[in-house]
Parts: C-alpha cells; sequence; structure tokens
C-alpha cells in the first residue's frame, strides 16, 4: 500500500489538469466554483472593509466553515451556506446604500 500512495505522491503535479480524473466529479467542479466566490468576496471585502462593515464581513469570510461532510451531506451543507452568503452580501449591500447616503 505504501507504494501505491508514493506513486499517487509524484502524481499529484497532475492535480487541476485535464488529466486530473479525480477533477472531472460535480463535486470536485462545485468546490473549484466555491473556492473562486470565495476569493473574489474576500478580494472585495478587503477592497471595501470599514468599521461599519468588519462584522458583517467577518461572517462571509465564515461561510466556508459551514461547509463540511461528503456526499449528500456535504451538498446540503453547501446549499445552505449558499443561502446564508446571499443574506450576508445582502446585509453588506444595504450597509454601502447607508454610507453613500450619508
Amino acid at each position: 500500500m505504501l507504494t501505491v500512495f508514493k506513486l499517487l505522491a509524484r502524481l499529484k503535479g497532475l492535480r487541476g489538469s485535464a488529466i486530473d480524473i479525480f477533477g472531472w466529479t460535480a463535486e470536485r467542479k462545485t468546490e473549484r466554483r466555491l473556492r473562486d466566490e470565495y476569493i473574489a468576496d474576500i478580494e472585495k471585502l478587503c477592497a471595501d472593509l470599514s468599521p461599519e462593515n468588519y462584522a458583517i464581513s467577518v461572517e462571509l469570510a465564515e461561510v466556508p466553515e459551514q461547509i463540511r461532510g461528503f456526499g449528500h451531506i456535504k451538498q446540503t451543507a453547501i446549499t445552505d451556506a449558499e443561502v446564508g452568503r446571499r443574506a450576508i452580501l445582502e446585509k453588506l449591500g444595504g450597509i454601502k446604500r447607508q454610507e453613500r447616503a450619508a
């Protein structure tokens, strides 16, 4: 078994490439989409961070911590996290509108 693990370790350079057969699954595609959304959210938060939106920004940064499990359990957690993310983004949008009005 250790030989198999050593072989797999040598092949880790293939991760994310067209040859990565495990990366083709819907679950892996979803994980990459979530990662990209998270990075975009964090970059936007950093650009717009203020004392008024700090607490809500922390809530948004913690959303991925809600995603755990495997298979259908993970999918349910992803759905719940996406609903929470949208609600937090709505709150952030409300704060930005208030800041512009002031």
